[in-house]
């Protein structure tokens, strides 16, 4: 079955066979909620919290009382960093009758890889235990309010109906952690993304890159919309045997590449170039060298899968 994205709520818009959280699921031996009972105390979890590998079966076990939203997010991804306040904003408003399970891909390497993460921020749902996506990309905070009215519907349908108490410090958290306005051309960037308008949000950035050279949000921006766009529309299982038929064909390779690192698969994307720059004559390395580069710079200097990647360039390179 193909992913679906929530639309008219109904029981069939559950995604039994798109997502596999089987493994996840096998690892509540007790659920929560019974561990809670024979410690005398009522789990409360709260409204926004961060999901791992090793805890997830116990959000598994939430789902069953109350629907949870999961956001699959990473720091280097510029969309990201717009969609999560949002998301965080609109469950704080919702007063407890949804929930924000947050998954950093990177860390979380499995449930990127359950979720089938191509691309991020990817938002799904879990209502009593079954995963339904939701949307891919940065939406807007009215757009974001539909869809989870729906979910709400959706949830009713299937008997999952209640709620989280909000702890007096859950309604400040939006309005402390509120990011500052976004200058000028960066939210004509953010517009555009929205939109699904990559080229208009590419020339925002590339504006304010002429405007401030210095801008590394415009740089990192402009890097994050370009990946956006070679990947739209790309199916990842045709890319993959279009790169296995074709070993050493860089755009074949490239294709791959930039779909694992939009999925959060860092390791993988920068290992398939390096493994190609190596192979290649010396001759046809240029192109494949420029987007390993610009990969590195999407995901950040500093970061320790660049730094090795780095590593074994320079030493394919001398």
């Amino acid at each position: 079955m193909s992913d679906q994205t929530l639309g008219t709520p109904h029981p069939g818009a559950v995604l039994r066979g798109a997502v596999d959280l089987s493994s996840l699921r096998a690892r509540a031996t007790t659920p929560p909620s019974a561990a809670a009972t024979a410690a005398g105390e009522a789990p409360t979890p709260p409204l926004i919290f961060d999901a791992t590998d090793a805890n997830f079966a116990t959000v598994l076990e939430l789902s069953r009382t109350v629907p949870v939203v999961v956001d699959l997010w990473a720091e280097w991804c510029g969309p990201c960093t717009q969609l999560s306040p949002v998301l965080e904003k609109v469950i704080t408003d919702l007063g407890g009758r949804l929930v924000l399970a947050k998954v950093d891909v990177d860390a979380n390497p499995q449930l990127a890889q359950s979720f089938r993460a191509q691309s991020i921020p990817l938002v799904v749902a879990l209502v009593a235990g079954q995963p339904v996506q939701l949307f891919t990309g940065a939406v807007p905070e009215q757009q974001v309010r539909e869809v989870f009215a729906q979910l709400l519907q959706l949830a009713a349908q299937q008997g999952v109906t209640g709620t989280v108490p909000q702890s007096p410090g859950d309604s400040d958290a939006t309005t402390e952690d509120a990011e500052p306005p976004l200058p000028p051309l960066h939210q004509e960037a953010f517009d555009a993304i929205e939109g699904g308008d990559y080229a208009r949000a590419a020339a925002a950035y590339e504006a304010a890159l002429a405007e401030n050279p210095r801008d590394d949000q415009a740089r990192a921006g402009l890097g994050q919309v370009r990946l956006l766009d070679r990947v739209q529309g790309l199916d990842l299982q045709e890319a993959r045997a279009a790169a296995a038929a074709a070993p050493t064909d860089p755009h074949a390779q490239f294709a791959v590449a930039d779909l694992d690192l939009a999925g959060g698969h860092v390791d993988d994307a920068f290992g398939r170039l390096l493994d190609l720059f190596a192979v290649l004559p010396d001759e046809e390395r240029a192109p494949v060298r420029e987007r390993l580069l610009e990969l590195f710079g999407l995901v950040g200097d500093a970061d320790a899968r660049v730094l090795r990647a780095r590593g074994r360039l320079s030493s394919l390179l001398f």
